[in-house]
């Protein structure tokens, strides 16, 4: 991408709500486009605990035609696993990527992804794909975190592949706060908030608890989909959430830049 402009963002405060061991490069990015970076983790990634299930399935994963990955953590903390049992990447197993962070995350793995959209990061993406339409009587695994929706296995399954999961990660809403986060004065900084889950905006929202809620209900989102824009609407915040068009953090520079642009022409 090019160099973000250093005035981009200047005068705008972005809240990161992003896991805290992923935030480093969308923090730096807002700071180098002249905003202030603020940060509140509303999803913990842990490990999941060794299980035959799993380990079943990393087992039979040279028998699978292809491996999705459904997140950047997926890669994270399945590929470590593969590569314990198999060393290299087993030859005949494809790999597909949901979106740019994970094939990210894949090639930073030294993996080549083989599946991917083009444009629309997400399961619905990947289901229109070619590489995904004829699909019977092949072996699918899908690398994701414990939970999570069932659409792309399930039309996978519709299609006649067979599908397992390999849950390699489980997200934990943390203890803290709203304001063990933020001072006073960051709030009354604070101009949208950046969140990248339906998760994370209910997250977002039991931790800024009673006192902060209506503060939170008042202020602009950023999210990566509609589901978590309807989600955000149904918990009640007044103002429509902005939808990136991309969810890297490039896009979701870029998405808050447009956002900003739209309420100066207006």
């Amino acid at each position: 991408m090019a160099a973000m402009q250093t005035t981009a963002l200047s005068g705008i405060g972005v809240l990161v709500t992003r896991p805290a061991q992923q935030a480093d490069a969308l923090c730096a990015l807002i700071e180098q486009s002249g905003g202030l970076a603020l940060r509140m983790p509303v999803i913990e990634i842990a490990e999941v605990a060794p299980n035959p299930e799993l380990e079943r399935v990393i087992t039979a994963l040279p028998a699978c035609g292809i491996a999705l990955f459904i997140s950047a953590n997926a890669v994270r903390f399945g590929v470590p696993l593969v590569t314990k049992k198999w060393g290299p990447w087993p030859t005949h197993t494809r790999i597909g990527a949901v979106g740019q962070s994970t094939a990210q995350a894949l090639a930073a793995a030294g993996l080549n992804v083989d599946v991917a959209p083009a444009a629309e990061f997400s399961s619905e993406g990947l289901l229109a794909l070619p590489a995904l339409q004829d699909v019977a009587n092949q072996r699918i695994v899908i690398f994701r975190g414990v939970g999570g929706r069932e659409a792309l296995a399930d039309t996978l399954r519709q299609r006649g592949a067979q599908v397992d999961y390999a849950e390699v990660y489980r997200r934990v809403r943390p203890t803290g706060e709203l304001s063990d986060y933020l001072t006073a004065a960051q709030r009354d900084a604070l101009d949208v908030i950046i969140v990248t889950s339906n998760e994370g905006v209910e997250n977002l929202f039991a931790m800024a608890g009673e006192r902060w809620r209506p503060w939170l209900l008042q202020q602009q989102l950023v999210v990566v989909g509609p589901r978590a824009a309807q989600r955000a609407r149904e918990l009640g915040f007044v103002q429509p959430a902005f939808i990136a068009a991309q969810a890297s953090d490039e896009g979701l520079i870029n998405a808050v830049q447009t956002w900003r642009a739209q309420q100066h022409a207006g």
